[in-house]
Formats: structure tokens, C-alpha cells, sequence
């Protein structure tokens, strides 16, 4: 497959151009529209501060469906004694900034620049971006942001500064979003720590489906 490069013109490829490691297209802007354009369609961006946007579609696609969730016993009963208070949209650019210092696993640095802070905060503005926050003792200890889009939510990152906040925040924010009606979460690629929450593969074809009939 041929590697797409964007304009000005808000437009993205067919997602089943897109390569074998999932890079759809390169280049382009961080803009509302484009934005809100890329993820009805299952395209994400995820690239570094000192690159032009990459716009991914990988398949298969990392999703949760709300339903299989999986709460070990464990985390069963840190839920049962509220050891942690969740709230949601409180503090969105507290969350992503906390996203963007947190440590991850082979990468020396974070995808999470000023420009993707600036551009998720003004998506959370206008009601399409949420943070799901788990606070200690006053503090905010863990949490996750993501875009969503009718009954479709778009994970984009987590953190966590003690142990089992971000599940925490993550099992409630699920279990919120359920009782919403929302059908789909997209986790965008493997994690084991999301796989032992439940998620799980599925072709790109099934994704987009999912897409089409949710995303309003």
C-alpha cells in the first residue's frame, strides 16, 4: 500500500488503505473537524512531538465491549469499599498532562505533546472529550481520557500514581458508559493490562461496522 499524505482539505483514505503495521496517512493538522472526522471513521493519531501527525488504523483493532468486562476478585473488592472517589470531566487537563509524564514500557519519551493537549482540551470543551478520574484523599491518583462519539467511546491514554487507581477509574468509567447505552470501547492496540479487563481483537471490517451503525 501506497503511504497518503494530508493538506489542508479535510479528507482521510479509504481505512483499508492503510499499511500492514496499520499508518493510514501522515500529515494533516490537529484541527476539531479533522479530529472528529478521523475517529467516525476508526483513524487515530499517535505520533511523536518532532514528527507531522500519523494517522493509524490497525487491524485487527483492541476494543472492550462493555458487556465482558472482566473485575477480578480483587478489584471486586477495592470497588465494594470505594477505596477510591471517581468522578468524571472534573479536571480533563490535569488528566492528560498526567497521561503525557506517565512512564511507558520501550518508549524513552511521550506521543502526548502540547499540541495533542491543546487539541483533546478543546475537543473536551466542545463535549467530546472526557476524563474518568480516581482521586485519594482529595488528590487525583489515576485516571484516563478519551473522545466519545454517540455510543462509541475512543480511549486514547491512562496514568496512574497508585496502585489500582486507573483500574479503578477505567471499571467505573465502563460501567457508567454502559448504563449510557454506549456499545463499544476502542482501546486501539494491545495492552495486557486492558486485556485482563476484557478486551479483546477484532478485524478492522467488524470495527468499522460497529462504527457505522454507532457513531452519531
Amino acid at each position: 500500500m501506497a503511504l497518503h499524505f494530508l493538506d489542508d482539505d479535510l479528507w482521510f483514505p479509504a481505512v483499508e488503505e492503510a499499511m500492514d503495521d496499520g499508518l493510514l496517512a501522515v500529515g494533516g493538522d490537529l484541527r476539531m473537524e479533522r479530529l472528529l472526522l478521523a475517529y467516525s471513521n476508526g483513524i487515530f493519531p499517535w505520533y511523536n512531538e518532532d514528527e507531522l501527525p500519523m494517522w493509524w488504523s490497525p487491524d485487527p483493532r483492541f476494543v472492550l465491549f462493555p458487556e465482558e468486562l472482566k473485575v477480578s476478585k480483587s478489584m471486586g473488592q477495592i470497588l465494594k469499599r470505594n477505596e477510591f472517589e471517581f468522578r468524571v470531566d472534573t479536571v480533563f487537563e490535569e488528566v492528560i498532562f498526567n497521561c503525557s509524564r506517565a512512564p511507558r514500557q520501550e518508549q524513552d519519551g511521550t506521543w502526548i505533546s502540547d499540541e495533542i493537549i491543546s487539541a483533546y482540551t478543546a475537543l473536551h470543551e466542545l463535549g467530546y472529550a472526557h476524563s474518568a478520574e480516581a482521586w485519594y484523599e482529595g488528590e487525583l491518583v489515576g485516571g484516563l481520557y478519551g473522545v466519545l462519539l454517540g455510543k462509541v467511546f475512543f480511549g486514547e491514554s491512562m496514568f496512574s500514581r497508585k496502585s489500582n487507581a486507573s483500574k479503578y477509574a477505567f471499571i467505573k468509567w465502563v460501567q457508567l458508559l454502559s448504563e449510557r447505552g454506549v456499545v463499544l470501547i476502542d482501546c486501539q492496540v494491545h495492552t495486557e493490562h486492558l486485556e485482563s479487563l476484557g478486551a479483546r481483537m477484532i478485524g478492522r471490517a467488524e470495527f468499522t461496522a460497529l462504527l457505522r451503525s454507532n457513531v452519531g
